[in-house]
């Protein structure tokens, strides 16, 4: 038994400081923005896919391109990178792929889309209809694309960041709740401070330092840094916690559709990597407060013009995690 407490520690250790050194990598790229890198690699070691609702200009695609980079993925089985533009004159084979005819054989063969990367950058999904946005639906919940009666497996390693304008409407389809629901979190870059600002435009970091970023890490260290974070300690009070949150916007007033028992799962999912990024073996309170907002505010449907998701969760959840007796 101590023996396996040592090998335990040693995984913990050994997993968060690969995840320390990604987020150390991206923020020589993205300049000041810490606790959404932090956030953002959190994501990835929980297998989870991001949404990025910001106005253009901030980083978005940067963001993607710097993960791409920093991550080995020469021994999955797809391509590292892709980007997706969405217009609205795509369609869902245009993503996925598609079985093409090849006469001097008499078959089928299938020709892989753009969705078969490590990691995928969906440009503007709303700007995309409903069909062609559920084309996402399968793919992002199970690795795999399904064509013709066969289905085609992803790699190992799959994350999906998609980004919207959240300002900009027009020639737009508003992501439908089954959709927003794939995602694991929904994270916001957000202007820039002064200092960051300045590094940002006397270094050009997008154009000057990604050709030139080498791996941090490989996708074995991606899948082993996942197994060690579900194995994060989570204290049954807190879990209750959580499910007190989600229960309460069922039956909230302002509130048309609440959340369901993925979102406390996810929570807790995305809570053990986070601690596990801060190099501890459980999870406390302030993980779940950091995590509240990004988690589980874009599960919620609201009937009126009040506080934004974010703030009714955290709302929720401080006051749910007051309750707890220690």
């Amino acid at each position: 038994m101590a023996n396996e407490r040592i090998e335990t520690v040693t995984d913990i250790e050994t997993a968060s400081k690969m995840l320390q050194n990604l987020v150390c990598a991206v923020s020589g790229v993205i300049k000041g923005k810490r606790d959404f890198l932090e956030l953002l690699v959190t994501a990835i070691a929980a297998g989870g896919h991001v949404l990025l609702e910001d106005m253009p200009g901030l980083g978005k695609t940067t963001a993607a391109r710097t993960l791409a980079a920093l991550i080995d993925t020469e021994e999955d089985d797809v391509h590292g990178f892709s980007r997706i533009q969405f217009t609205p004159d795509l369609l869902p084979y245009d993503i996925t792929g598609v079985d093409v005819y090849h006469p001097e054989s008499g078959g089928f063969k299938f020709a892989p889309g753009p969705i078969f990367a490590s990691i995928v950058l969906a440009d503007e999904i709303n700007r995309t209809t409903p069909k062609v946005q559920s084309a996402l639906l399968e793919v992002m919940a199970e690795n795999q694309v399904t064509i013709g009666g066969r289905s085609h497996a992803l790699g190992n390693f799959f994350f999906v960041i998609a980004t919207q304008n959240p300002v900009e409407i027009e020639g737009t389809y508003t992501l439908p709740i089954a959709q927003l629901d794939r995602f694991l979190m929904r994270l916001s870059i957000g202007y820039p401070d002064a200092e960051a600002e300045y590094l940002i435009v006397t270094e050009d970091p997008s154009v000057k330092t990604i050709p030139h970023l080498s791996p941090v890490c490989s996708v074995a260290d991606i899948l082993r840094a996942r197994e060690t974070a579900e194995q994060i300690h989570c204290d049954e009070r807190l879990i209750k916690a959580v499910i007190s949150v989600a229960a309460a916007t069922r039956k909230m007033d302002g509130i048309d559709v609440g959340i369901s028992p993925r979102g406390p799962l996810m929570l807790v999912k995305s809570a053990r990597a986070l601690a596990l990024l801060r190099g501890r073996g459980w999870v406390i309170d302030q993980d779940l407060l950091d995590l509240s907002g990004p988690v589980l505010s874009h599960r919620l449907i609201l009937n009126n013009m009040g506080n934004p998701g974010s703030e009714i969760i955290r709302e929720l959840m401080l006051e749910s995690l007051d309750e707890i007796d220690y």
